[in-house]
C-alpha cells in the first residue's frame, strides 16, 4: 500500500478488491484495455523520436485557465500528445479510440509523464512498451459531483461504459476514492485498486521496544526471542512450478494450448506471490502491535543477491518488503521504527559484555561468547544488538569497547545517520570494514 501523510490524523490508504466483470464488462475492457496499450506505446514512440531527431520541439505556448501560468508546450508533452490522440481517432483506420472512455487515454498519458518523471528522477527504469500479455491497466476518474451515485462503500461501484460492478468488498473503505484504476494479471484475474482519505486510529502504547533481525532460517527474529518462521513459498511450490514451465516451453508458439498453459504458470506465480504477501502482512503487522519502538537493520537486499548461492531464498523472503510495511504501518499507528546501519557487526558481537568475535560463519547458528561465557542464538543475540543500537544511537555496545579477538579494540560503530557511519568506517582499511560487515 501507498501511504501519503496529509496532515496529523488523516492519511490516504489504498485498497484492491476482486471483481468479478460479466461477459458483456469484460468485452469493454479488453477495449479499454487495448487504448490505454495503444496510446501508451504511441506517445513513448513519439517522445523517444521527438529528442533523438530534435530535442524539444517548441510548438508555442499554453496558458492554464486557473492560474494564469504561461508555459511552453513541446512535442513530448502530455498535452500536446493528447491532443494528437483525438485527431487521431478521427482519421480512417482509428475508431477503436472512441470505443473506450476517452478520459482513461488522457490518463494514460499523464501516467507516462510521471513514469518519465521518476526516470530522470532515478527512482525507476526507463518507461517501456507494453504487450498484450503483460499486465493490463486503465485508470477512471470518478466526477465528484455525481459520486453520490456511481459509489458507496461495500455495495457499490459504477465505471463509465461498465456500469456497476460486482466487487469482492473484503473492507468497507471509510473514505471516497477520486481515481480508481482497475487491473488484469497475467493468470486472467481482475482488480480494482483506488485511495481514500481516511483517519486511522493510532494503537495503545504498549511501553515495549523490540529488535528485528531478517534472515533466510526464520524471516523475522525478535530480541525477546520470537521466530516467525520461513514458510519458504517459492520452495514449496518449485517442483510444479518446473513441471508446468517445462510444459509450456514444448508446446507451439501461437497455439491455443499454449495460451492455456501459459495461465496454469501465471496462476502459480499469483499464488507464490499472495500467500508471501499474506505473510508479511501478517507478521509486521503482528510486531507493530507488540511494541513502540521496532529497530530493523538496514540491509543492502541488491547487494545480497549477488550472492546466487542464496538469491533464490533471498528473493522468496522479501526483505525489502518487510521493512517497507514496519515504516509505514508505524506511521499508521503512532509508533517509532528505527534503521540501524548495516556496518554494525550485530550477529558476531555479544550482546551481553561487547566481545566480538572475530569471524562467524553463516553455519554457526549458536556460540558461547569466551568473555562472559554466554550462550546465544545466532539471530536472537543480532536482534539484542539491533535494539541496542537503535535505543542507545550515541553509547556503545557492552562495556564501552568492542573486544575484538586477535585485533585491536575498535570503538563500538554508532549507528546514526549514513553520514556517520561513513565517517566512521574512513578510519579503518577496506579489509577491516569488510570483516566489520560480517
Amino acid at each position: 500500500m501507498c501511504i501519503i501523510i496529509l496532515d496529523m490524523d488523516k492519511q490516504l490508504k489504498a485498497y484492491r478488491f476482486r471483481i468479478y466483470p460479466n461477459a458483456t464488462q469484460r468485452q469493454q475492457l479488453a477495449v479499454e484495455f487495448g487504448n490505454a496499450r495503444f496510446v501508451w506505446n504511441v506517445a513513448l514512440f513519439a517522445r523517444q523520436q521527438a529528442r533523438l531527431l530534435h530535442g524539444r520541439v517548441d510548438l508555442g505556448e499554453r496558458v492554464n485557465r486557473k492560474t494564469g501560468e504561461v508555459r511552453k508546450v513541446t512535442a513530448v508533452d502530455s498535452g500536446a500528445l493528447d491532443a494528437a490522440i483525438t485527431q487521431l481517432s478521427r482519421e480512417p483506420g482509428y475508431e477503436f479510440l472512441k470505443e473506450g472512455t476517452r478520459g482513461s487515454l488522457t490518463q494514460t498519458l499523464i501516467d507516462q509523464d510521471k513514469a518519465f518523471k521518476n526516470f530522470f528522477e532515478g527512482r525507476a527504469k526507463f518507461p517501456r512498451f507494453k504487450g498484450r500479455d503483460d499486465k493490463q491497466t486503465v485508470r477512471y476518474q470518478l466526477d465528484q459531483r455525481q459520486v453520490a451515485r456511481t459509489y458507496s462503500a461495500g455495495s457499490l461501484l459504477k465505471l463509465p461504459k461498465l456500469g456497476a460492478l460486482n466487487v469482492r468488498w473484503s473492507r468497507i473503505p471509510d473514505g471516497t476514492p477520486k481515481m480508481v484504476t482497475v487491473s488484469k494479471d497475467a493468470s486472467g484475474r481482475y482488480f480494482v485498486a483506488f485511495g481514500c482519505e481516511e483517519l486511522i486510529r493510532p494503537m495503545k502504547p504498549t511501553g515495549q521496544t523490540v529488535g528485528v533481525d531478517l534472515g533466510i532460517c526464520d524471516v523475522a527474529v525478535t530480541s525477546d526471542g520470537w521466530k516467525s518462521g520461513n514458510p519458504r513459498h517459492l520452495k514449496r511450490q518449485l517442483r510444479h512450478l518446473k513441471r508446468q514451465q517445462r510444459r509450456l516451453s514444448r508446446m507451439q508458439k501461437g497455439s491455443k494450448r499454449r495460451a492455456k498453459q501459459r495461465v496454469r504458470v501465471a496462476k502459480i506465480h499469483a499464488h507464490i506471490a499472495a500467500t508471501r504477501a499474506d505473510f508479511l502482512h501478517k507478521t509486521t503487522t503482528a510486531i507493530v502491535k507488540r511494541a513502540d519502538v521496532i529497530a530493523l537493520e538496514d540491509l543492502n537486499v541488491k547487494g545480497m543477491m549477488k550472492n546466487h548461492a542464496l538469491a533464490g531464498a533471498i528473493a522468496d523472503v522479501g526483505m525489502g518488503e518487510f521493512r517497507r510495511q514496519v515504516e509505514y504501518k508505524a506511521r499508521w499507528y503512532r509508533r517509532e521504527a528505527v534503521i540501524v546501519n548495516r556496518w554494525a557487526p550485530t550477529s558476531k558481537t555479544c550482546s551481553g559484555c561487547g566481545h566480538r568475535m572475530v569471524k562467524m560463519p553463516l553455519n554457526v547458528r549458536a556460540w558461547t561468547c569466551p568473555s562472559c561465557g554466554a550462550v546465544h542464538d545466532r539471530d536472537v543475540n543480532a536482534a539484542k544488538n539491533i535494539l541496542r543500537l537503535a535505543i542507545e544511537p550515541k553509547q556503545p555496545v557492552g562495556n564501552g569497547l568492542l573486544r575484538v579477538e586477535g585485533t585491536l579494540n575498535l570503538p563500538a560503530n554508532v549507528v546514526g545517520s549514513p553520514g556517520e557511519a561513513r565517517t566512521v568506517a574512513e578510519k579503518f582499511t577496506h579489509g577491516a570494514r569488510l570483516d566489520r560487515a560480517a
